[in-house]
């Protein structure tokens, strides 16, 4: 028995491989470490949809497409004015509202995909300015996926090299094997039911803080730290303590989580012209002290630099606050959510795993306790 279904090989798939032992990530044939920096998200998202990267005519016109599909249903609007009302969170918002993108739709695997994928930045952005008290913005077909976005949630049009940032990220995490929402993407599709239902049970599961939870806390780490010359005492106590050190280790890799290298790259160059650097300087100091510790302390196991470290040092450098941290995740993995959904529902069965009964046995209905009259 298989606590978790760790080691279990559940599906195949040509989207992405995670080779936790040698560090690597490949999506789609291509190293993430090629990929993310220079492609643009609507490439990534052709690839995984397609099996290949789009011809520049393809490119353009698959860009056109997404963009059609990015206003959201005014019902959904509504329901996101609700959530605002109740001041709920925007991981919320997101699973209320992304079950109402089928509404008025012939029910089609493909063109869900493509609306969730084109709608997510939409609930996401529209929700943020509700949530604050300012108007949604007009959808704009001339932006790019990420600019899109960033321009749903502040209303203007972002710099370029915070929405190359953006997009790197958005690559980055896109797909990652069969992690628990996607396993719960491929389990709810793989009964038939539609790619939107499988969508809206997968952002149920990133809700989960065991999941999709992580990056802010490491940056509040990072914060409360808040000088270089604290990092040692802080990480020290904190490990004396037994608490999980966040943004560093994970359940896969047995070395550096390699989305954790892209991230940081793209973090330096975010950082580069910037007068500010701080945040940037301390992030790095903290995250070599916390390297250093971790092996004096547990010599024995390797827990490396992980995704959520510099994805927090990342979005805060573009001017995201944390509480869009795990949304944003969601805009950028609704892509690999989708493209399981179509790759399950093509080549897969249903998923039914067994469970193995640890209960007691032989009881007797007969034998129960009697109740008094």
């Amino acid at each position: 028995m298989s606590e978790g279904l760790d080691h279990i090989v559940a599906a195949s798939t040509r989207l992405s491989e995670v080779d936790g032992e040698a560090g690597r990530l490949t999506i789609a044939g291509y190293s993430v470490d090629d990929l993310a920096p220079t492609a643009t998200f609507e490439e990534v998202a052709y690839l995984l949809l397609n099996s290949r990267l789009p011809e520049v005519d393809e490119r353009v016109r698959f860009g056109r497409e997404l963009a059609a599909r990015r206003e959201i249903p005014r019902v959904a609007i509504e329901v996101l004015r609700g959530a605002a009302a109740e001041h709920a969170s925007p991981m919320d918002a997101l699973r209320m509202a992304a079950p109402v993108l089928s509404l008025g739709r012939r029910e089609d695997p493909l063109e869900d995909a493509m609306t969730a994928i084109a709608g997510f930045p939409t609930i996401v952005g529209t929700y943020w300015r509700l949530l604050h008290g300012e108007r949604p913005v007009a959808v704009r077909a001339d932006l790019g996926h990420a600019a899109h976005y960033l321009h749903q949630l502040s209303g203007a049009e972002p710099a370029a090299d915070r929405t190359r940032a953006l997009e790197t990220y958005l690559n980055t995490v896109c797909d990652h094997g069969l992690n628990a929402s996607t396993f719960a993407a491929r389990v709810i599709v793989s009964t038939r039911s539609d790619v939107i239902s499988a969508i809206t049970g997968a952002v149920g599961a990133l809700k989960g803080p065991l999941h999709g939870g992580a990056p802010g806390p490491a940056l509040d780490m990072v914060f409360e730290i808040g000088t270089p010359e604290s990092a040692e005492p802080y990480i020290r106590a904190l490990l004396d303590r037994g608490e999980r050190l966040m943004g560093f280790g994970h359940r896969v890799y047995r070395v550096r989580d390699p989305r954790a290298d892209v991230l940081a790259a793209a973090s330096e160059r975010l950082h580069g012209g910037d007068a500010d650097r701080s945040v940037y300087e301390l992030a790095r100091h903290v995250e070599a002290t916390a390297l250093r510790l971790l092996r004096e302390r547990k010599p024995d196991r390797r827990l490396d630099t992980n995704v959520e470290f510099y994805t927090a040092l990342l979005l805060h450098g573009i001017g995201l606050p944390t509480e869009l941290f795990t949304p944003t995740f969601a805009v950028g993995r609704v892509l690999g959510w989708s493209a399981h959904c179509l790759e399950q529902l093509r080549d897969g069965r249903l998923i039914r795993p067994q469970s193995a009964y640890v209960g007691p046995r032989d009881l007797s209905y007969d034998s129960r306790p009697s109740v008094a009259a």
